[in-house]
């Protein structure tokens, strides 16, 4: 077992008996089903706008090189220096050169999952420069020193009485159990960073190929003046962000408001196409664009599970995901949880290392269902266990599995084996919750069903 799966069945069982936590998280995703529902009803048709939603994004992908250059050479066009990382530390070494070279000391970020992926503020922080994130979720996590808890909502985990005392302990501010309240101890803190910050860093959640631009979408304002004040802006974004045409934002931004978060629309749409022009009063003067691989073009030569590169990161999967629901974002340990992360991870940081966060699913299919990208997350996951087997470096565990496999399509053996289970069953259950326990893994937490007196085929012989 990896360490990666140790920590996540330890975190596991420390999340699920905490109640109170369970409870927080489970209430604040009923309410966002509601308000979700409430807003899909708005579309004519959900199911045919998740379809075209599904083709644009086959589209994309499938041309992926093509649209890339496309992106790239337009940008360039306007001044935008554009920079191509195939890896986790060139993508960091290139932004850490772009701030040296602007020697710049304060950097002020908005909200991006890839920078979480690189682990982009840790190595920053490293080398002396001081990070302030300006989304107020991810402004809060920072505080306490802790990833964020969800894709689209951060601090999710947190009640107002939590975070009045973090802003108490960490900023100096006096108690208040209201959110506006709270809202303002934030913004007073982060206006000051937007005037010191050198350098504004962003995600972005799509980058169009037709006009060179990039696609931001916020409820707060903050990737606005993170990209505005600052002279110079670094974005960073996965090579798998590109849509076709300006065009498609008509469907992918209500699409990703709705599922998402259910809202009709963000408040904040903005389209960025490079620098400050001759002429123009504000924006950054530098403006680099950073394109991330990291081993996604592993996951496009896979023609099986190639579409989950579909994804908008709008969360939609984690909050209707029975799993996510009770051991929460923290314990999958990884940038991207669910059940989004639990396909792609093992794809972005090694199948072995993380094939266990493939078996954390109940397989209900529910994920499927929510993805405005018709994503096959529950196949995908059935995927990444038959790899795993297929892969397994422990010449024990492929032995296993291959006895297995051949024991149950040899009908004779098959048979036997249900003789001999029900031998052995009274043993079993005398040694069920000892340290002889066999499958001691599996009932630590529940029973194996007791093997039939009887099987459906000799019930079906003998039935007269």
């Amino acid at each position: 077992m990896s360490i990666a799966a140790q920590q996540f069945l330890e975190a596991a069982g420390s999340i699920t008996r905490n109640l109170r936590h369970r409870g927080l998280i489970q209430t604040a995703l009923r309410k966002y089903e509601a308000a979700r529902d409430r807003k899909k009803s708005a579309f004519n048709d959900w199911s045919a706008a998740r379809q075209s939603a599904a083709e644009t994004k086959w589209d994309a992908i499938n041309h992926l090189d093509t649209y890339l250059a496309e992106f790239a050479s337009k940008l360039e066009a306007r001044g935008t220096k554009v920079h191509w990382c195939p890896t986790e530390p060139e993508a960091r070494d290139t932004i850490r050169g772009i701030i040296r070279d602007s020697q710049a000391r304060c950097i002020v970020k908005s909200k991006a999952m890839t920078a979480e992926e690189i682990h982009l503020n840790e190595a920053l922080e490293k080398d002396g420069f001081e990070v302030v994130e300006s989304d107020l979720g991810e402004f809060i996590v920072q505080l306490r020193q802790e990833p964020p808890y969800h894709i689209v909502f951060p601090a999710m985990h947190l009640t107002r009485d939590e975070i009045s005392d973090l802003f108490e302990r960490e900023l100096g501010s006096d108690p208040t159990r209201e959110p506006e309240e709270l809202t303002m101890i934030a913004r007073r803190a982060l206006r000051r960073k937007y005037l010191q910050a050198d350098v504004g860093i962003t995600g972005a959640n799509f980058a169009i190929a037709e006009t060179g631009m990039v696609s931001i979408t916020e409820n707060e304002g903050n990737a606005r003046l993170t990209s505005a004040l600052p002279r110079v802006m670094v974005t960073l974004l996965g090579i798998e962000k590109v849509l076709p045409k300006l065009e498609d934002l008509a469907l992918f931004l209500p699409l990703l408001a709705t599922a998402g978060a259910g809202q009709t629309v963000t408040g904040y749409n903005t389209l960025y196409g490079g620098p400050r022009q001759p002429g123009e009063s504000d924006g950054p003067v530098e403006w680099h664009v950073v394109l991330l691989d990291n081993r996604r073009t592993e996951l496009l030569a896979d023609p099986e599970q190639r579409d989950a590169l579909h994804c908008i990161r709008c969360g939609a999967c984690l909050n209707v995901c029975p799993i996510f629901r009770n051991v929460g974002g923290h314990t999958y340990g990884t940038t991207y949880s669910g059940p989004v992360g639990s396909v792609i991870t093992p794809h972005l940081r090694g199948l072995q290392d993380w094939k266990h966060l493939s078996n954390a699913s109940s397989l209900c299919g529910a994920c499927t269902e929510a993805c405005p990208v018709k994503i096959d997350l529950h196949h995908h996951l059935l995927q990444n266990r038959r790899n795993a087997v297929g892969d397994a470096p422990s010449w024990i565990e492929r032995v296993a599995w291959r006895a297995h496999a051949f024991v149950v399509n040899t009908p004779a053996l098959y048979q036997f084996a249900q003789e001999v289970g029900r031998i052995v069953e009274p043993l079993r259950r005398r040694l069920q919750g000892t340290p002889l326990d066999p499958a001691q893994s599996w009932t630590r937490t529940r029973d194996l069903p007791p093997v039939a007196g009887e099987s459906f085929k000799e019930w079906w012989r003998n039935r007269r």
